[in-house]
């Protein structure tokens, strides 16, 4: 395992941040770690770190358990938070080469990793120029620079982002992957579900301080009970129609507003042809009609009872 959690316990007064904790991360992993606000993600990110004491439990990175003097193991850390850390008043290649010399004293050495870093992230027409100057997405890339010019084997990558142009984003997930391609271990949060359904071979759930599910997207998904959800325009229904369909086998739920008919199946079943044929024998004027299968964030909603972006 490159990470080993295991009943870690942090208090905050009488408020219980994190919560006998458990949690193992498979070294080649990229490892999706997601929850509402308030749900101890960065706590746990922080504890790993050593930035934080904690109560109770203990934690081993690359096999050693992990202390605020455990700076062999630290050399192998690298981490992009979510607020970009860069000094304004060096520039692009300045502030990496700065952050890769904590580590790498060998200056040809860190030259050759500092370079590796800027056209890595595709900073090599703005080697020369200060934050201030780049964009909120160049600003990201360099943030990602700083963190992982020093070749880490374990890479914790904080909703690295947020706010960027879709270009700087495909950018950024792209740069990821290749990364973990190479050999690095990624852990990762972030509130787009779309990022961690692309990117992430495993995923944990928190809520309250405690992972409440985990394992790849497809076992995730497998775990509740909903089905396809399938949404037709249709026209002119009325309440005995809509009780009808309810009424179809492996039907949930029904919902109807603005001529745009939503409905929820379970888990395993296809109920799109009996619909379709109701609709048929009934007469319904109808237009498009989609069908869309569960999604993680169905998933959220159905064991936290909450949107990630709460």
């Amino acid at each position: 395992m490159i990470v080993k959690i295991e009943n870690l316990v942090k208090r905050y007064g009488e408020l219980i941040a994190l919560d006998h904790l458990n949690l193992d991360i498979k070294k080649g992993e990229i490892f999706g770690l997601l929850g509402p606000n308030g749900s101890g993600k960065t706590t746990t990110i922080n504890c790993m770190l050593s930035l934080l004491k904690y109560d109770k439990g203990t934690i081993e990175i690359l096999g050693e358990e992990m202390t605020p003097t455990t700076y062999k193991v630290k050399k192998d850390i690298g981490i992009v938070m979510q607020n970009v850390a860069v000094f304004d008043e060096l520039t692009v290649y300045e502030n990496i080469d700065y952050f890769c010399g904590l580590y790498v004293t060998n200056k040809k050495e860190r030259k050759v990793l500092v370079e590796r870093a800027i056209d890595f992230v595709g900073l090599s027409d703005y080697k020369k120029f200060i934050p201030k100057k780049l964009s909120g997405g160049l600003l990201r890339r360099l943030n990602i620079a700083c963190g992982i010019a020093h070749n880490p084997k374990l890479i914790i990558l904080d909703e690295p982002t947020v706010a960027v142009d879709p270009q700087s984003r495909n950018h950024i997930l792209e740069g990821i992957k290749k990364l973990n391609a190479e050999g690095a271990t990624i852990i990762y949060t972030s509130h787009y579900m779309e990022e961690i359904e692309q990117l992430c071979t495993s995923i944990a759930i928190m809520d309250k301080g405690k992972v409440i599910a985990k394992g790849t997207k497809e076992e995730l998904k497998s775990i509740i009970d909903l089905g396809e959800k399938i949404t037709i325009e249709a026209f002119n229904l009325n309440e005995n129609h809509i009780k009808n369909i309810n009424a179809l086998p492996n039907v949930i739920s029904v919902g109807y507003k603005n001529n745009l008919l939503n409905i929820r199946t379970k888990s395993g079943h296809s109920s799109l042809g009996d619909i379709v044929s109701y609709i048929g024998d009934n007469k319904i004027s109808y237009g498009k009609i989609y069908s869309e299968q569960p999604t993680l964030n169905d998933v959220f909603l159905e064991i936290t009872g909450k949107e990630l972006r709460d």
